[in-house]
């Protein structure tokens, strides 16, 4: 089959951050980690209660783009399996099932949550993790019946959505209604992702919160702090102006650029906090934001986003950090900040009701509560796989918000 494929082996690795380098086009190609192919075995059902289904589209993630230009943290390696089909964003249709699948057929149009955790895994007594619905911190991503992987795409016996087919556990299935379009069903997984930090530090009306990012899910963040009914004052850290007016439509009060103004300044101004400047380095604020989502995970962006957060205030990681330099974390102690982590999705208790993360987002779809219409901006063959990377990688020329792979 068709897909495209990763290759952690250590050659290939130490090769691919010498090439990106010198030009960042080099991480893909046939000497790097990311490659195209064309004779990819397609994946067998791990069991019979798995499925296997052939993708109509696959989403770029910016975790996609982490892993293709190798600035993902080496200590996570050793919770996939390689070599891998990327790809978690899915949507595809049922061509084969195993004997003990029930509910699903052959011709159902699914998404599957590419968590790859212990009921995935056949692992009948499971983690405390999966047990209290926090599948996403499952500790046992290396064992079981399939090789390690923590999700789809990630995993070199489960396929992924950047390749023609993929397989999934009936437990990961949910069917997609008639009234959603495919390539709205695939935005499940990034609403879900903005969902699952949103809920799990959700605002009081009177607070006011920051966003820091402008991406899909920075908007997204936005998105479901309104669709769940929130009445706090939302601000945004934005980067172009074309991301400004899509986080005013999703409902964001305040859209800062922090290109091209003084946003230390404008941030101060929204919260009435103050700038104090130090012998050397930024300036310093007290006061601030009560929720800030920092939804980049860059060195600057965690670094200002500390500053940003007021007195025993919170502050979400939800950008994919890395290896972070340069952060001062004086403002953790000195402020006492509270750090709170967010990893894709589990599951959520909203409006009274326990659910996927997954389940939750597609109902935000289903009943309209959020506007998906402008978030899918281009769609790819994947033989124009390294356009597809380029395009969703440079955001401000291409003014691109989701790149999906059709097939």
């Amino acid at each position: 089959m068709k897909g495209i494929f990763f290759d952690g082996e250590v050659k290939k690795y130490i090769a691919t951050l010498a090439m990106s380098k010198i030009n960042r086009s080099l991480s893909c190609g046939s000497f790097a980690c990311t490659s195209y192919k064309e004779d990819i075995p397609e994946p067998k059902l791990p069991g019979e209660d798995w499925v296997k289904v052939k993708t109509l589209y696959g989403g770029i993630c910016g975790s996609d783009l982490n892993l293709i230009y190798l600035h993902d943290s080496p200590s996570a390696s050793p919770f996939v399996s390689f070599p891998f089909v990327i790809g978690h964003e899915n949507v595809g249709i049922i061509v084969e099932t195993g004997t003990k699948v029930e509910g699903f057929k052959v011709g159902d149009r699914i998404i599957a949550d590419p968590m790859l955790s212990c009921s995935v895994r056949g692992i009948e007594d499971e983690c405390e993790s999966c047990k209290s619905g926090n599948n996403a911190l499952c500790s046992n991503f290396t064992k079981g019946n399939i090789s390690s992987g923590m999700l789809l795409g990630s995993c070199k016996d489960t396929g992924g959505s950047w390749g023609e087919y993929y397989v999934a556990h009936q437990s990961q299935l949910i069917k997609v209604s008639d009234k959603i379009k495919s390539e709205d069903a695939v935005l499940v997984d990034p609403i879900a992702s903005a969902l699952h930090p949103v809920a799990r530090n959700f605002p009081e009306d009177n607070e006011k919160v920051l966003i820091v990012g402008s991406g899909i899910i920075g908007l997204l963040v936005a998105a479901c702090l309104r669709a769940l009914g929130s009445k706090c004052s939302i601000t945004m850290l934005a980067r172009y102006s074309f991301q400004g007016e899509l986080a005013k439509s999703y409902g964001v009060d305040n859209v800062i650029y922090g290109r091209n103004e003084d946003y230390f300044e404008a941030l101060a101004k929204i919260t009435k906090g103050e700038l104090y400047k130090p012998i050397i380095g930024k300036r310093v604020m007290t006061g601030g934001f009560d929720k800030v989502f920092e939804c980049v995970g860059s060195d600057n962006t965690i670094d200002e986003s500390l500053r940003f957060t007021k007195q025993r205030g919170t502050m979400v990681l939800v950008g994919l950090a890395a290896v972070p330099k340069g952060v001062d974390w004086t403002p953790v102690w000195l402020k006492e900040v509270k750090i709170a982590g967010a990893y894709c999705y589990s599951s959520e208790t909203i409006n009274g009701v326990t659910d996927s993360t997954y389940k939750h987002a597609l109902r935000l779809i289903e009943e309209g509560l959020i506007d998906i219409k402008p978030l899918v901006t281009h769609k790819y063959n994947i033989k124009d796989y390294k356009k597809a990377i380029e395009v969703a990688s440079d955001k401000g020329r291409n003014k691109s918000v989701k790149v999906l792979f059709e097939f």
